[in-house]
């Protein structure tokens, strides 16, 4: 079984609070070699470590913040579902980086669902299934993740990059141009959304949400505030809600602007919204870092980088640029060399392809 993680070109902490998101399915990936039982134990051991884990299936236990949490949690949530689950032994190997937003949880998430339907595969859609997924990793894990990274990891295109709607949960893969290169950069500090400040930044959302309900009109989420009501409920707010909601919107309008972009083949309009995405991430939802800052202000002075800005949940974790193919060693020079002078740290570069969804792996 082999599902991919995904990185997110443009979008961020949009999705749990019903906007648009763009990711891409990346070539990174989780992979579970296994041998069904067809017992009501799943055992996992880690190809990098040799960690194990045995899961009774039939009783499952209560997440111990634990890697293997993310197997279990899958299950329980298959089983609530009304999924059958079936015992497997495992072997679980990745290539994508834990703690750098990439969605490592997510990836082992829909493997491990792949690999507990059996030989016959999950009976429901992927999107169902990214959804089993996501409840696994908001109720059982407890990080309060928004569908975007199940659903990038379940629904991938090759050679797409896929548009979705958080709120009606409709998509479509939007071709991405095949004349640039797709880069992430690892800035070198992990990560970790279950300890980090993201559950305090879906908090200031939903404070806004109910401030704006309360002293303007009902809304469900931001999804529902343009530019002109927040403008009026904003003597009810704090600097800080109105900040995180400010960003909100306008990154809902950056995402339409750059499919749009995209499909008219107008590169000379992704990298300004990629650099306006980054400010606001920055600045309005202050979840950059100098790391991060230092890898986008050294991608954007090299020729031939259409864009660059952070990507995923934020502090720490990686950025994402789009580049000409003939550019790329120039950009990977020019981080080697500036960017352990500026930060102190190395950084870690992969150019990735767009990639299908979680399924059955072909043979290394």
């Amino acid at each position: 079984m082999r599902a991919p993680g995904r990185v997110n070109l443009i979008g961020e902490h949009t999705d749990y609070n019903g906007g648009y998101v763009l990711p891409v399915a990346i070539d990174l990936e989780v992979r579970i070699a296994l041998s069904a039982t067809g017992g009501d134990t799943a055992r996992v051991e880690r190809a990098d470590t040799g960690e194990t884990a045995s899961i009774d299936l039939g009783r499952l236990p209560s997440p111990g913040d634990e890697w293997h949490d993310y197997v279990s949690g899958t299950a329980w949530a298959m089983t609530d579902a009304g999924l059958a689950v079936e015992g497997f032994d495992g072997i679980v190997s990745s290539t994508v980086p834990i703690g750098a937003g990439l969605s490592s949880s997510a990836a082992l998430e829909l493997a491990a669902a792949w690999a507990l339907s059996g030989s016959a595969g999950p009976t429901v859609s992927p999107m169902a299934l990214a959804r089993i997924a996501q409840r696994a990793e908001n109720e059982h894990v407890g990080v309060r993740c928004g569908l975007m990274d199940q659903f990038a990891s379940a629904c991938g295109v090759a050679d797409h990059a896929l548009l979705l709607d958080c709120r009606s949960q409709e998509w479509r893969a939007v071709p991405l141009p095949s004349d640039l290169a797709l880069v992430v950069t690892h800035t070198g500090v992990p990560r970790s959304l279950g300890t980090s400040a993201y559950n305090e930044r879906r908090a200031d959302c939903e404070e806004a949400v109910a401030i704006i309900s309360r002293e303007i009109a009902p809304v469900a989420s931001l999804r529902d505030v343009d530019a002109d009501v927040l403008a009026v409920a904003r003597p009810h707010l704090t600097q800080r809600v109105h900040a995180r909601a400010e960003h909100v919107i306008s990154e809902n309008q950056r995402v339409l602007e750059f499919v749009a972009a995209l499909e008219a083949d107008e590169l000379d309009v992704l990298g300004p919204l990629m650099a306006a995405s980054h400010a606001s991430l920055r600045d309005r939802y202050e979840v950059s870092c100098a790391e991060l800052d230092a890898l986008v202000d050294i991608a954007t002075g090299v020729e031939g980088v259409v864009g660059s800005r952070m990507t995923g949940a934020g502090f720490g974790g990686c950025t994402v640029t789009l580049v000409h193919p003939d550019a790329v060693e120039a950009l990977r020079e020019r981080v080697e060399r500036e960017y352990p002078l500026r930060t102190g740290r190395t950084a870690t570069m992969w150019v990735v392809d767009a990639v299908d969804g979680a399924g059955w792996a072909d043979p290394i």
